[in-house]
């Protein structure tokens, strides 16, 4: 089975492909390493282009006898897209748009696209079901419903096979933390490592569904090689609820001493609590378990040890 994975050098890209790899699926990985890294793959047998989903001719030598593609090329982070809102909309909505067309001319290949639990935004419904109001509070957020709405369309217009999974605060290894737009989970990570105070937004009592990065790789593994289907978008998290000072004590407790906390103003575009309701990626997935919150920070933290050459005491 040949898979694309489009973003395939970020840091959900390069852990979904050396999964796919590992279970003996071949991979093709397009990135324009705006975000990702060539270093991601290091060791992954996986055929790489360089370029953006933006470039119609690259998605086409891309798809060209693919099975499956996976799309999670993307402009992350909220607060980016704050302050670049067009530069979002293009490499997300539009970026969408054109894998979608690409999937049309390759004659319909399976295609699993990442959308974002942020659509929800200001909806205080808890936890976040797939069939609740979406809200969206940023551009970023719109970008992302528009990603699922245009896959969904599709589907229904063209016959197409998708699924489209809403993802909830992903974290792990590979994750970076050296940028201004950095999620939260690096950003605590690097810090504590680093002998730095804790960047805490806001008072720190925002709650969060943290999904590790090895869960997510899982789930959507199983759905490109069961070729799952749906015609709504489906949750991928597990309906975990973590407020960020409850994240600073695990990871006080993982490093083995206090952390000092920096006091900072909320960031625009943030909601303040989310949670998955999990009812219908578990109906489409029932064998599948997440790696626990504990021990995927634990993972993660190890990680940016070994990657920092920091020790842990």
């Amino acid at each position: 089975m040949r898979v694309v994975v489009t973003g395939g050098a970020g840091f959900i890209g390069a852990n979904l492909a050396r999964v796919m790899v590992d279970l003996g699926l071949e991979v093709v990985v397009v990135d324009d390493l705006s975000t990702g890294s060539r270093a991601n793959l290091d060791g992954v047998d996986a055929r790489f282009l360089e370029g953006s989903v933006l470039e119609p001719d690259l998605l086409d030598e891309a798809l060209t006898d693919a099975d499956a593609v996976v799309h999670l090329a993307a402009l992350p982070s909220v607060p980016r897209s704050v302050a670049d809102p067009l530069a979002s909309h293009h490499a997300n909505a539009t970026g969408t748009l054109q894998v979608l067309e690409a999937v049309r001319r390759a004659g319909g290949p399976y295609l699993v696209v990442a959308s974002s639990s942020s659509v929800y935004g200001a909806n205080p419904t808890m936890p976040k079901h797939e069939g609740m109001r979406t809200a969206p509070l940023s551009p970023y957020a719109v970008s992302k419903l528009a990603t699922e709405a245009y896959t969904l369309a599709y589907a229904h217009c063209y016959g197409l096979d998708v699924l489209a999974f809403r993802f909830f605060n992903v974290f792990g290894p590979l994750q970076r933390a050296d940028h201004a737009y950095a999620a939260v989970v690096p950003a605590f990570v690097d810090a504590a490592l680093s002998g730095r105070p804790i960047p805490l937004h806001g008072d720190g009592t925002q709650t969060r569904d943290f999904t590790y990065v090895g869960s997510v790789a899982r789930v959507i593994t199983e759905a490109v090689r069961r070729r799952v289907v749906s015609a709504d978008p489906v949750n991928l998290a597990y309906g975990g609820r973590t407020s960020l000072l409850g994240l600073i004590d695990l990871l006080e407790a993982i490093v083995g001493h206090p952390l000092a906390r920096a006091s900072l103003p909320p960031r625009a575009g943030d909601v303040p609590h989310s949670q998955a309701d999990r009812q219908r990626l578990s109906t489409l997935f029932p064998a599948l378990e997440p790696v626990p919150l504990e021990r995927g920070l634990e993972e993660t933290v190890r990680w940016f040890a070994q990657a920092h050459q920091t020790s842990l005491v």
